[in-house]
């Protein structure tokens, strides 16, 4: 039986936290938090409008709270309400409503912000746009000159090396046309030398044989 009741004053103990429930000073100009539950207790506090407090021990016409400090009175009935009143409600709204208004604002500062960076992103898109068409086009025009440019090489090489060869050939044709007039000048001179030669042998015999007629 004694250990029931040790349990039981523990489930009370523990529970009470639970059971808990919060409150708040009604619409009054100010409340008085007595030391106990009637008027003629000692005043410990005067609660303002809107004071949050912590119901310890309800009562029937006396309340036990707890305020934010930790200070514990008693409070009527009368002056507490589960609703939060108007006024503190009021004020949470105008809270509320002035957190929601620099948000819209600073959401409309930043829209503006976004949209003067979305003109940049976009007349920054028609300028690359625009470059990457010329890209292209003088691309297509660097391949189709590369591509006669190779053609030219082929044929600027096919011609070098048939150019070298025809060289070679002049050369050789060169060297065998001064070979061959080198050898027909030396028939000239020969054969102009023979005719002189023969010439001078005529004439000398001639002049011979006259001396001869001319001593008979």
């Amino acid at each position: 039986m004694k250990n029931m009741c040790i349990i039981g004053m523990c489930l009370v103990l523990f529970s009470t936290p639970v059971l808990a429930e919060n409150k708040y000073v009604s619409d009054s100009v100010k409340v008085t938090m007595r030391t106990g539950p009637g008027n003629d207790r000692k005043i410990i506090s005067l609660l303002r409008v809107g004071t949050k407090v912590e119901v310890v021990q309800p009562g029937d016409d006396w309340t036990l709270v707890r305020l934010a400090n930790e200070k514990e009175g008693w409070v009527i009935n009368r002056f507490l309400t589960d609703k939060i009143p108007s006024d503190i409600e009021l004020k949470i709204l105008k809270s509320k409503y002035q957190a929601l208004k620099d948000s819209a604002s600073q959401m409309q500062e930043k829209n503006s912000l976004l949209k003067a960076e979305n003109k940049k992103l976009t007349t920054e898109f028609a300028v690359s746009r625009k470059e990457l068409q010329k890209t292209s086009k003088d691309y297509e025009v660097l391949k189709t000159e590369s591509k006669e440019f190779l053609q030219l090489q082929s044929k600027f090489k096919a011609a070098s090396s048939k150019l070298a060869e025809q060289t070679k050939k002049a050369e050789k044709f060169e060297d065998e046309l001064t070979k061959l007039l080198w050898n027909q000048n030396i028939k000239w001179f020969l054969s102009g030398a023979g005719v002189l030669i023969l010439g001078f042998i005529i004439g000398f015999s001639a002049k011979r044989q006259r001396r001869r007629s001319s001593l008979l």
